[in-house]
């Protein structure tokens, strides 16, 4: 099920178009992304690096980088603990290459997924201990490492935290919120209630690059050395799929542009075996192909490969690692496909379908692909999922949830039932013991309060546009808009009453269509779709009107260009 709505904000379209020299089109998707203001609209069309928000603004940076100075100073053994996924890697990455420019005595742990799960566990600080370390430092986790951090600290060892997820809270009786921080030396995570930090929305490689950013200004290193980490800041913020607002805008648009010619051997030669070298690379690039092979490595074997990737300088060694990426992800992507078709039979055939949350049970699922799997789940039913699968000790799961569905929240009030949980709003990670799948998948659904209205996907229509309006400067304007995705959705134009002939069928899958579409006053347009092509033949073969949500793009063939409209939805 589907709805189609129009997005109706409201603004002087003309005069934006006047003072920016954009077309009145372009203003008004500016204005469906929330951006109001001159001042904003300004920063969204020309937002430059120089304005993101200063390292200052986050609370407890000045005494995380006093301690980490001393300390270099001291050459104090200092061990980065890192995550498995890519956001991990590359805080981690940003952290060792910033902390070794700055002298440091710095070496690296990231936990191993199915060995260590989450964050850092007791066992690696004893690693770390056994290994001389004076202090730890943390990036994409640890603000709800309270007991191990507790044990670190016995242990005599000084503990930075740096991380961008919830603080974890509990519910009073009074239905006030209390809040646990682990006893580190110091946290910066803009998360932290009294965190005047004015974008609270960035993932851990930006924490980990305002932490080098402030380091090096501290030990007069200049800024232009610091740029250098900004596309793995890029990479981190698309992979963990935070909202591309904000400075985050402002960063990835940046580092896709360092991204078409990276100075990174491993970078190289990851864009180079994904053939997509001399192509413009650009988010859904970093989303869909270089970001889940360096994931690859994290879900089926260790994110240490990742890492050696990125510190590789050797343009060989680099090829055959990224080799290797590609290939753990092609491996990947089937196990995914296969545990997909379980989960859908699994619903499809038992009294799931009727539940308003799924708790899908796997257990010979590969535990680091439940996540993928939950997310291919949500986005066929619209509800919130859960995927379960089994592990060392009891269940292990991941969980993807819809917009009007507060996952985290929803989870803390089951807690009774988990062993350990964590996340954000749209996504989360648990484990239980397997006697509480049941009763956790009943306490979900006893609590959930979802409606009808809230599991129908709603597709927003920016601009009804007829086709006959587009031109190629126009489509030249979109481009400004870009990077698209989450939070800064691509734009979404449409058209009623199309009629489309002259349909051919065209790749060794069929999988592209072309054809002809023409509006009720006679216009006519090149149009292509893509997906299985005779069944979309089929499709078009139920009537003779249409009502469709397109994308223009330009076509170059032979150095003409000519404008082909992409087929996203038709009804």
């Amino acid at each position: 099920m589907e709805k189609w709505v129009v997005s109706a904000k409201k603004a002087d379209f003309q005069q934006i178009a006047n003072k920016f020299g954009i077309d009145p089109v372009v203003a008004r998707l500016i204005r469906n992304r929330e951006q109001i203001t001159d001042e904003e609209i300004d920063t969204y069309l020309h937002g430059k690096i120089t304005e993101l928000h200063s390292w200052k603004l986050l609370k407890g940076m000045e005494s995380l980088l006093d301690i980490l100075t001393e300390k270099i100073k001291e050459q104090k053994k200092i061990r980065i603990i890192g995550d498995y996924d890519i956001d991990g890697v590359c805080s981690t990455y940003i952290l060792l290459k910033g902390l070794k420019r700055a002298g440091a005595a710095v070496d690296v742990d990231i936990p191993d997924r199915m060995k260590d799960g989450y964050g850092i566990s007791r066992e690696l600080i004893d690693l770390a201990k056994e290994a001389g370390t004076d202090t730890i430092i943390t990036c994409d986790n640890g603000i709800s490492a309270i007991e191990q951090i507790a044990y670190a600290k016995e242990l005599g060892m000084t503990v930075l935290v740096t991380d961008h997820h919830e603080v974890p809270y509990e519910e009073q009786e009074d239905g006030s919120i209390r809040t646990f921080l682990p006893d580190a030396d110091a946290i910066v995570n803009p998360k932290q209630e009294d965190c005047g930090y004015p974008f609270k929305g960035i993932c851990g490689g930006m924490v980990a690059f305002k932490v080098i950013c402030g380091l090096y200004e501290k030990l007069g290193i200049p800024f232009k050395e610091a740029e250098e980490l900004i596309p793995f800041a890029a990479i981190a913020t698309v992979g963990d799929v935070m909202d591309l607002v904000d400075e985050n805008r402002i960063l990835v648009k940046d580092g896709l542009r360092r991204l078409q010619n990276p100075e990174n051997e491993g970078l190289k030669a990851l864009i180079r075996v994904n053939n997509l070298e001399n192509r413009e690379i650009t988010a859904y690039h970093i989303g869909f192909v270089l970001g889940p092979c360096m994931n690859a490595s994290g879900r089926l074997s260790t994110a240490k490969r990742a890492l050696q990737l990125l510190l590789s300088q050797d343009v060989k060694e680099a090829s055959v690692l990224a080799e290797d990426l590609k290939n753990l992800n092609d491996s990947r992507k089937d196990m995914t496909a296969k545990g997909v078709e379980q989960a859908v039979e699994l619903v499809e055939t038992t009294d799931l379908l009727y539940d308003r949350v799924l708790v899908i049970y796997l257990p010979d699922c590969h535990e680091s692909l439940a996540g993928i799997i939950a997310g291919r789940i949500r986005e066929r039913y619209t509800r919130p999922v859960f995927v379960l699968t089994r592990a060392e000790e009891g269940v292990k799961g991941s969980g993807r949830s819809i917009e009007a569905y507060h996952m985290f929240q929803e989870m803390v009030k089951c807690k009774e039932l988990l062993t350990k949980f964590g996340g954000h709003p749209m996504a989360a990670g648990l484990s239980l013991p397997e006697e509480n799948v049941e009763a956790f998948r009943r306490k979900l659904n006893e609590n959930c309060v979802l409606t009808q209205e809230d599991m129908i996907e709603k597709i927003v229509i920016d601009v009804p546009m007829p086709m006959s309006y587009v031109t190629i400067p126009l489509i030249r304007q979109l481009s400004q808009l870009e990077p698209f995705g989450k939070g800064n959705t691509k734009p979404v134009f449409a058209q009623k009453k199309l009629r489309f002939a002259d349909c051919r069928v065209f790749g060794k899958n069929r999988n592209v269509v072309k054809m002809q579409g023409k509006d009720e006053f006679g216009f006519t347009a090149e149009c292509i779709w893509f997906g299985d092509g005779d069944d979309f033949l089929e499709k078009l073969r139920e009537k003779e009107c249409w009502d469709v949500i397109y994308y223009p793009s330009v076509n170059v063939f032979r150095g003409r260009e000519s404008i082909e409209m992409v087929i996203q939805n038709i009804r």
